[in-house]
């Protein structure tokens, strides 16, 4: 059976009893308010980034610079959403480091994750900081103050086997080539998109 995210994300709402800080693959989809393309256009079957694209393509990269515990597998920039592959390889550099200027004075060393109270190197706590990081720098261009351009929650999913990785893997590199057919193609919902940016590009 083939990749399908509406089968196989999990949605926000983290697993119980499981810890997140846990060496493992996982696959994380986050998308926009509103599901506004704010990021670029599919042309030809090709992701083109646009500038605000550029940033969370830049910022997505910078992940392992402040959490060294991070590698970074395959990843997309959509036109209203991002999927990748976030790898754990050390929880213990997770606890010690948590280096991110949004996080570093809220992290703690307990590994059960609750409302507002992130745990240190956690996914969580990982996705808390790119998407504060993405908003903030789109905030500073667009003059705009503490606006989120993300949705609250995110998917994740983990994958503890190697053919389960690599059919999410060949999943993201083919999304740009399905766009026409994405369930988060806005084209399929017109009347729910709600507009944060009136962008030109």
């Amino acid at each position: 059976m083939p990749y399908d995210p509406r089968i196989h994300h999990r949605r926000s709402i983290r697993l119980k009893e499981h810890d997140y800080t846990q060496p493992g693959a996982y696959f994380i989809t986050l998308c926009t308010q509103g599901r506004q393309c704010l990021f670029g256009n599919v042309v030809k079957g090709k992701m083109q980034l646009n500038y605000l694209g550029h940033i969370a393509f830049n910022c997505w990269e910078a992940i392992p610079d402040h959490f060294p515990h991070i590698e970074l597998d395959t990843f997309v920039v959509m036109p209203n959403h991002l999927h990748g592959v976030l790898v754990i390889i050390d929880t213990s550099v997770g606890a010690r480091q948590c280096r991110a200027p949004t996080t570093e004075r809220q992290c703690r060393a307990s590994t059960t994750e609750q409302f507002g109270k992130p745990v240190c190197g956690s996914i969580s706590t990982v996705i808390r900081s790119y998407k504060s990081a993405v908003s903030k720098s789109i905030n500073i261009i667009w003059h705009t103050k503490g606006q989120s351009i993300w949705q609250r929650n995110f998917y994740e999913h983990i994958s503890r086997d190697q053919k389960p990785l690599d059919r999410i893997r060949q999943y993201i590199l083919d999304n740009p080539q399905r766009w026409a057919d994405d369930p988060e193609n806005p084209q399929h919902n017109p009347d729910d998109c709600e507009f944060l940016f009136d962008i030109p590009f």
